[in-house]
């Protein structure tokens, strides 16, 4: 019997470009991060002001025993197709490294642009992780700070 002994002898081709793709995935990823937004924002207290406003109509709305009004699609911006822009960069340089180990290249490029493609996305989801839960803990604040003046409907 003979044994066939697998080599990645191929050139690395689908490799290295898989890799470029996951650089610049993770590039493209930090520069949103760090010089982002790019869509023009409201200012933080217009917008803590509206949601508090928000949140206290919704509570007069639930109290009389009116309905709540639809709920209205939010429109995309530029910063929103720029993190989908990087997360498909990062998908496509993982797909392009395993091509290249599916063909056998050798495993060091490949390897790379893999990972490099998976930590671009995953910098995206913790960083918006991150944003959510100090969104979240704002909320509470505002809510614990309606509990003085809707004590029977907080619980407090």
């Amino acid at each position: 019997m003979t044994e066939v002994a697998s080599t990645d002898t191929a050139s690395p081709v689908f490799g290295w470009i898989g890799f470029g793709i996951g650089a610049l995935a993770l590039f493209a990823a930090l520069f949103v991060f760090w010089a982002g937004p790019f869509a023009p924002q409201q200012s933080t207290g217009v917008s803590l002001g509206e949601l508090a406003a928000e949140i206290g109509k919704s509570t007069l709305r639930s109290a009389a025993g009116l309905e709540q009004p639809e709920p209205v699609a939010r429109s995309r911006d530029l910063d929103d197709f720029l993190q989908i822009g990087v997360a498909m960069l990062g998908a496509l340089a993982i797909v392009v490294s395993v091509i290249g180990l599916l063909r056998h290249e050798r495993r060091r490029p490949a390897i790379a642009g893999t990972v490099i493609g998976v930590g671009a996305i995953l910098f995206q989801f913790f960083a918006m992780a991150f944003f959510a839960f100090l969104g979240v803990l704002v909320i509470m604040a505002l809510l614990n700070s309606f509990s003085d003046v809707f004590s029977g409907l907080f619980g407090g």
